[in-house]
């Protein structure tokens, strides 16, 4: 029943608040890329490797790599950090269940 009002709602335009999923990781890490993270939904997804770009490594407080961030309309919703190996423990299914999440309390 969720999916079907999250559909629709999607379909009618209702969504308001824009989602922003990011990835953060470095080039040196580049083996612990989450493989799933360009099949999730519903926002607009966004690599950083923060090798490159300090200022947004210490701007959302970034301390492990991969790390993924759900922000609603810039500020930080949710946050999936690595474990000790650099390597992403959430699931496909977690992060985008708290997009679905996110998006359902908006209506």
């Amino acid at each position: 029943m969720k999916k079907l009002l999250y559909a629709l709602l999607l379909i009618s335009g209702m969504a308001c608040s824009q989602i922003q999923i990011i990835h953060f990781n470095a080039g040196w890490n580049s083996a612990n890329d989450v493989p799933w993270f360009e099949d999730l939904t519903d926002g607009k997804l966004k690599w950083i490797d923060i090798a490159t770009d300090a200022k947004a490594q210490s701007e959302y407080k970034i301390s492990v790599v991969p790390t993924i961030l759900i922000l609603v309309d810039g500020e930080e919703e949710e946050r999936y950090q690595a474990d000790i190996s650099f390597s992403m423990q959430a699931t496909k299914d977690e992060v985008q269940e708290a997009i679905n999440e996110i998006l359902m309390d908006q209506f």
